[in-house]
């Protein structure tokens, strides 16, 4: 026999080669339009695949892709789908007994088995013996449903479970597998508690309990757990909804049956006629462990479906909205056939009849299944679905069909469209874009009849409808606005590279915007809270990114367009949007607005327009253009804004020249700009509009000409040309004609004349007496002051009487300078005494001198064999030496290689060639064989002469030398990086 995955392959590969389904879509065909063609039929939903598998009895299930098959031998067949592993598990059951139902947890690890012996056993899955275990509490109980724990996460335990049975019992307990290793064996139910009896509602009989299920609900109180219970009978649906304390003890469920079992509280039940002795209940859960959407009760006159609402809604005492009774497809022969079971998918009910198999859509409750099973493969059984996998079986006798779903949601759409329900139709039809086109159009047309023009007017603009058809029908409404939307809706829609449709698109919109604006201006409503949100709406479409780039390609039509509507608020708004500032501010120009002028140009980024158009506002506005100039700081260039600065009427308006001045105060002070024009124009607006400021300024610029930044001539020309002589006396002084500064300075003051005179270097002291004797000639003929004449001789050590007497005219008596003439003879005196003393200072060291020579004539040392040179410690003997009377002795090359360095250069030049003329004459032959003369020997003995006085004049360890070398380096710089490097 073949596994059920190869039948499953097989079967499955066949039925995809047969007919292929190929469905059109918008991208195959084209846009815009589409066109709705199939050019294949579609594969059905659902497709049933055979499995050549036989069981007995409606005993068979299948989770979480493990499916489990009772056999007519009572044994049990469980089967891994996806690894294709097939375990026969043997039941302990005589063999006249047979199984009354199977009954799988979600996770396909517990296995519970009711047996027609009214015996039941429970098989752990998860462990490898799965040997089954009798339940012992559980004996003489048939059980007909179970309620697992959809939140139980345990593969050793099945949690709390709800227990239903053919006498209408409702018990919990709690299985759990145990060790058979173990000495004493533990029970598999760990309790049993019987919580509820169905027939104490007033029944003269008990029910069989067919369906259980129960989930948790969303609930404030942390403490406790909120639980829905869903009972059915063959012909009611009970509701049981209550809390469960989280610290509570087992049987956790005993709490919220006891309010209905003590008639606190009454169960919500619904009651259908017409049962035919057995119902099914399903739930469907999106996802595992997800909450349930929706539930189906399949009995008597048809399937009960609804909604699970567990927001409370429905009320305190049901979860179950939306409910409605769909009645079972009837034959053609009008035959009522009862209904075996059910499955439940998101948007069908798969009925199982003994000869077939009927899907009815849960939406229209139309049937779109009616697949009939041959009479070869026996009569049908029972149908289940894998709620974690989603898989649907079915089985006979003879076989297990598996049911293939194929894109169920697929015609969802249009019953959702057909209903009106445009926003869920959407959601169901985003894989196609065709059956998507269909939605928006039938949505539009519906918002456009019901008068919602803007919302039908967005819907178009999704669509792939003909352009010009949609515009048509919006153009007829008196109300523009759905017009404007639809075209704003239809231009997001465009690609970058389709300019043309938008540019067109762009300015139509802006037509359009401007219509309203215009209308709404001519009936006076300019200040309304309309038009200023009309005007809001219409800049923030202009300035969003992806029009600004069309527009700004398109800028001139723009401009026409507003201009054409004399709508210059707008116009000025979106010169500024494309950055045109500079026609903004012609446009404040022409208006005579220099201050919206100045307020453009300040926040706009572009340095040029400053230079452009300062010369026009500094002319009404200097103290603000001023300020403006300011704020910008070093962008600008000083040199640039030179017209500007010049453009000022200072008769009509003095304050230009004084914020002119401000502005050239702040870039050298602040910006330190050393610009000579800069400069030189300043002092010219100091010299024309603040002379009290123009000697500071030339005092703070200093009297070094390297560190002064104006023009000196130029200062000069301009302040004699505006009389300002004391500023005509600096620029004499800093330009060194210091007879002119004097002869300046006496036109202002005579003490502005002396500080002048004290200004030449103190060796040139002909010229300073020069200066002086220049004031004393002033003082005397110009002043007639003989008395301050005089004074000078005390202030300048330079000037003596006999300088002054000819300037003084020939009336002045004695009395006036005989103190200075007494005075004069004194210092002569005290001048010829202090030559004497100097003469006899000099004889006295003249005499201490020739003693001293006469002594050294007589003096000598000692040199000894063994003596070193004090530099390079070797021999002295070895070539020719110095020897001094401190007792050190030098090598002549060694003396001369210390000396050499820090000799002055005149002095090093001399050295190095005398060295070279003994070099030469000692190399010479002819030197060598000629005799010895007296003149040759007096030569070789002055050179020698010469070089010892340059060499050997002191001895440089105890003479001045070694204090002259007190600031040498121990280690010469280009030796430094060496011995650096040697230390790294």
């Amino acid at each position: 026999m073949a596994s059920i995955l190869d039948q499953y392959e097989e079967e499955f590969t066949r039925t995809s080669t047969g007919k292929p389904a190929v469905r059109s879509t918008a991208q195959d065909i084209g846009l815009p339009g589409y066109v709705d063609a199939r050019l294949e039929d579609e594969t059905p939903i659902f497709s049933r695949v055979k499995l050549n598998y036989k069981c007995y009895n409606n005993t068979s299930v299948c989770w979480n892709n493990i499916l489990v098959l009772a056999l007519s031998t009572n044994c049990l067949v469980r089967v891994e789908v996806e690894t294709q592993q097939a375990t026969e598990i043997e039941l302990p059951s005589p063999v006249t007994d047979r199984v009354h139902q199977i009954f799988l947890d979600p996770t396909g690890k517990h296995l519970l088995i009711s047996l027609g012996s009214q015996e039941n056993y429970y098989v752990s899955l998860g462990t490898s013996a799965r040997k089954p275990k009798n339940i012992a509490k559980l004996k003489g109980h048939l059980i007909d449903s179970v309620g697992w724990n959809w939140q139980n996460a345990n593969e050793k335990t099945t949690g709390a479970i709800l227990l239903g049975t053919n006498k209408g019992l409702i018990f919990e307990t709690e299985l759990t597998q145990f060790d058979d290793s173990r000495f004493f064996q533990g029970n598999v139910d760990l309790y049993l508690k019987q919580l509820f009896k169905l027939f104490n509602l007033g029944r003269e009989r008990a029910e069989p309990v067919t369906g259980l299920q129960f989930d948790r609900m969303p609930c404030s109180d942390l403490s406790v757990y909120r639980y829905y219970i869903l009972v059915t009978t063959p012909g009611r649906l009970y509701q049981f909804i209550g809390t469960v304390s989280t610290s509570a003890d087992p049987p956790m469920f005993t709490p919220l049956f006891q309010q209905y079992e003590s008639g606190a509280d009454h169960p919500q039940f619904l009651e259908l006629p017409g049962n035919f002795g057995y119902s099914d209940l399903h739930l469907f859960f999106p996802k595992f462990r997800q909450p349930a959407l929706t539930f189906a009760w399949l009995t008597g006159p048809g399937i009960y479906y609804g909604n699970i609402d567990v927001t409370g809604s429905a009320g305190p005492n049901s979860v179950m909205s939306s409910s409605k009774l769909i009645p079972y497809p009837k034959d053609i022969d009008e035959q009522k056939v009862h209904p075996i079971g059910m499955a439940l998918t998101e948007f069908h009910m798969l009925v199982l009849y003994s000869d077939r198999t009927r899907a009815i859509c849960s939406l229209n409750e139309q049937m779109i299944l009616d697949d009939v099973i041959p009479d070869r493969f026996g009569r049908m059984l029972g149908i289940r679905k894998d709620p974690i996998r989603g898989t649907i079986w079915a089985f006979s006798s003879q076989v297990v069909f598996f049911y293939k779903v194929c894109r169920e949601s697929r015609d969802v759409w249009q019953m959702y469209l057909e209903k009106g329900d445009f926003e869920v139709a959407k959601k169901y039809c985003q894989d196609s874009r065709f059956n998507l086109e269909k939605v928006l159009i039938k949505q539009a047309e519906h918002l456009f009849e019901i008068g919602k023009y803007e919302e039908s007017a967005a819907m178009y603009a999704q669509t792939q409808n003909s352009f010009e058809e949609v515009a048509l029908k919006f153009i007829k409404l008196s109300n523009k606005e759905p017009l404007q939307t639809f075209i704003i809706e239809k231009l997001s829609s465009l690609r970058p590279q389709d300019k043309t449709q938008m540019t067109m698109l762009v300015t139509w919109i802006v037509e359009l915007f401007l219509n309203t604006l215009g209308r709404l201006k001519e009936q006076g409503q300019d200040e309304t809270y309309e038009y200023e949100s009309t005007q809001e709406k219409f800049r923030k479409f202009m300035a969003s990114m992806r029009i600004k780039e069309c527009i700004t390609l398109n800028r001139t039509v723009i401009y026409d367009l507003i201009s054409s509507h004399g709508d210059i608020e707008d116009l000025v708004f979106f010169a500024h949007l494309m950055k045109d500032y500079e026609r903004v501010i012609n446009h404040h120009f022409h208006h005579e607005n220099y201050r919206g002028a100045l307020e453009c140009l300040i926040k706009q980024p572009d340095i040029e327009l400053y230079y452009k158009f300062s010369p026009v506002l500094m002319q009404h506005l200097p103290r603000e253009t001023v300020d403006a100039w300011i704020r910008v700081g070093k962008q600008l260039d000083p040199k640039k804004l030179i017209p500007a600065l010049v453009q000022y009427d200072h008769l009509r308006n003095i304050d230009q020249g004084n914020e002119a001045i401000r502005y050239l105060e702040t870039c050298i002070q602040k910006f330190e700009n050393r610009d000579s024009a800069i400069h030189n124009y300043l002092l010219a607006l100091y010299a024309k509009f603040q002379p009290d400021h123009l000697m500071t300024y030339l005092q703070l610029q200093g009297e070094d000409p390297d560190e002064i930044c104006y023009d000196v001539k130029y200062a000069l020309r301009l302040c004699t040309e505006c009389n300002h002589h004391r500023a005509c006396v600096h620029v004499y002084s800093l330009m060194g004609l210091y007879e002119e500064a004097v002869d300046m300075a006496l036109t202002v003051d005579v003490e502005l004349a002396k500080q002048q005179a004290n200004k030449p270097a103190e060796d040139d002291l002909e010229l300073r007496k020069k200066l002086w004797l220049r004031i004393a000639r002033h003082v005397v003929e110009e002043e007639k002051d003989i008395k301050r004449a005089m004074e000078f001789l005390h202030e300048c050590d330079l000037l003596k009487i006999e300088d002054v007497l000819p300037f003084f005219p020939d009336f002045v008596t004695i009395d006036h300078f005989k103190d200075a003439i007494v005075s004069s003879l004194q210092e002569y005196n005290q001048h010829i005494e202090s030559l004497k003393i100097e003469m006899e200072e000099a004889t006295q060291s003249a005499e201490e001198i020739r003693r001293e020579i006469q002594s050294f004539r007589n003096k000598y040392s000692l040199v000894k064999a063994e003596d070193k040179c004090s530099v390079c410690t070797y021999p002295l003997m070895s070539r020719a030496f110095y020897l001094f009377p401190c007792g050190h002795k030098f090598h002549m090359d060694c003396l001369i290689a210390e000396v050499l360095p820090t000799l002055p250069t005149s002095k090093k030049s001399q050295v190095e060639s005398l060295q070279r003329k003994l070099a030469e004459m000692e190399g010479s032959p002819a030197h060598n064989r000629a005799p010895g003369g007296p003149e040759k020997a007096a030569k070789d003995m002055d050179v020698q002469t010469k070089l010892h006085d340059l060499v050997s004049s002191e001895c440089i360890f105890c003479g001045d030398f070694m204090i002259r070398c007190i600031d040498k380096q121990f280690v010469e710089e280009e030796k430094w990086s060496i011995i650096v490097s040697e230390w790294e």
